[in-house]
């Protein structure tokens, strides 16, 4: 006759605990490199900008304006954090901080989303890739006084080059604008190739 085996319950699951891990969100696919002028996988990138993410934490919408042409990349984005909120110190070391982070995700995949969606994204970026660069910010804060350009320009600069995988030293143009919208901060960025600087030898 065969045994009856009990039910046991053993003292860990008395006392189970549950695990849950958090992982930052990753930035949008690229079925191609930019340089090669391939078509992007504009459905994985549309699907993953409409799913919950981190710039939600910055009250983003999913779609900002933007306008992609054959030389020129100009989209709107939200303010940077603020330098006092752009690093934190941990260990001694001066790091990104989570509000740092989630501003250059939102502005990767911002870019990525714009690109998506027009046709002339291959010409650009490989313009983009294989020129001297010109960029231009325009700053709309909710007040003249609080904020300065220089506090946002080189978290924005980066931010933008590092979700097209471009080198900022690239950058031989920059063009700073400060303006005032209490109802909408934001900044305009605009992005082109430039004329070959001479540097003399």
């Amino acid at each position: 006759m065969p045994r009856r085996l009990g039910r046991r319950t053993s003292r860990a699951s008395a006392h189970a605990v549950r695990v849950t891990s958090y992982r930052a969100a990753a930035p949008p696919s690229r079925a191609a490199t930019p340089a090669s002028g391939s078509p992007l996988d504009r459905a994985a990138i549309l699907k993953q900008a409409k799913t919950p993410r981190r710039a939600s934490l910055l009250k983003t919408p999913t779609s900002l304006p933007a306008t992609v042409t054959e030389d020129r990349l100009a989209i709107t984005l939200p303010v940077p954090p603020s330098v006092n909120h752009q690093y934190a110190t941990v260990n001694g070391r001066r790091l990104l901080s989570s509000a740092g982070r989630a501003y250059k995700t939102c502005v990767s995949e911002q870019v990525w989303l714009a690109l998506a969606q027009s046709p002339s994204r291959g010409e650009l970026l490989r313009r983009l890739h294989s020129s001297p660069l010109a960029l231009s910010i325009r700053f709309f804060f909710t007040s003249a006084l609080r904020r300065d350009v220089d506090g946002g320009l080189k978290i924005a600069q980066d931010a933008l080059c590092e979700g097209l995988n471009l080198n900022d030293n690239r950058i031989v143009e920059t063009h700073l604008f400060k303006d005032l919208d209490t109802a909408n901060p934001r900044i305009e960025v605009s992005l082109s190739a430039a004329a070959q600087p001479h540097f003399p030898r």
